[in-house]
């Protein structure tokens, strides 16, 4: 039996055309391979699928810049002069940008001033005032932030210190004896920061005489 004939239009089934355009694509290629081999051809081949995918075939023999300027020799059509014609007039427009901010630049540090009217220097005054004010801000505000986390850093030692003196005072006691002969009177302050509650420490010396005891001749002293 033959094969049925097909009705030529659009497959509304998104799968069966997919699998329609696979079978096809190579179909193609594998006759542009066929003539490139049998005929000794340059076969360019170009395509995308509905979805965007991009599908290629080029004969073996011949490059793809090979392949268009046989092509615009051929048929004398220019295809990169527009192209040219357009880089060249975007290549001006930045060139063109580029020394309009190169200039702003020369102004606002005080230089080319001489080419411009009251107006221009007026405008020129407001955007400095303007830079200067947005620059100002941002100055305070890194001195806020900056003094904030040094702040920060301080109370966390005011902390660990406040508790490094209370681990002392629980391991000597409220009255402790000194090696060096005085004693201590651990105090509690209340500094005028409510942040910070620390522990001080008065040390004295003892300023009572030593007690003397007479035995015979042989004096004893303690202090």
């Amino acid at each position: 039996m033959g094969r049925g004939k097909i009705e030529i239009k659009k497959i509304e089934n998104a799968t069966n055309r997919q699998v329609t355009y696979s079978k096809r694509r190579n179909g193609l290629f594998k006759k542009a391979q066929e003539l490139t081999v049998l005929c000794d051809a340059k076969v360019s081949l170009i395509m995308f699928s509905s979805t965007g995918k991009f599908h290629e075939f080029l004969s073996p023999n011949i490059s793809t810049k090979g392949f268009f300027d046989l092509y615009q020799k051929t048929t004398g059509i220019d295809l990169w002069n527009s192209h040219y014609e357009r880089m060249e007039e975007n290549y001006r427009r930045l060139k063109e940008i580029n020394k309009k901010l190169r200039r702003e630049i020369r102004q606002r540090m005080g230089g080319d001033l001489n080419e411009l009217n009251i107006k221009e220097l007026q405008a020129l005054e407001a955007k400095m005032d303007s830079s200067l004010l947005a620059i100002r801000e941002r100055k305070y505000h890194v001195i806020k932030t900056q003094t904030d986390k040094h702040k920060k850093k301080v109370r966390n030692l005011e902390e660990r210190h406040a508790n490094l003196v209370m681990d002392l005072a629980k391991l000597d006691g409220q009255d402790g004896i000194v090696e060096t002969g005085g004693y201590y009177e651990s105090t509690m302050g209340l500094l005028p920061n409510a942040a910070s509650n620390l522990y001080a420490l008065r040390l004295y010396q003892n300023q009572q005489p030593p007690l003397v005891l007479h035995d015979g001749t042989n004096d004893l002293r303690l202090a």
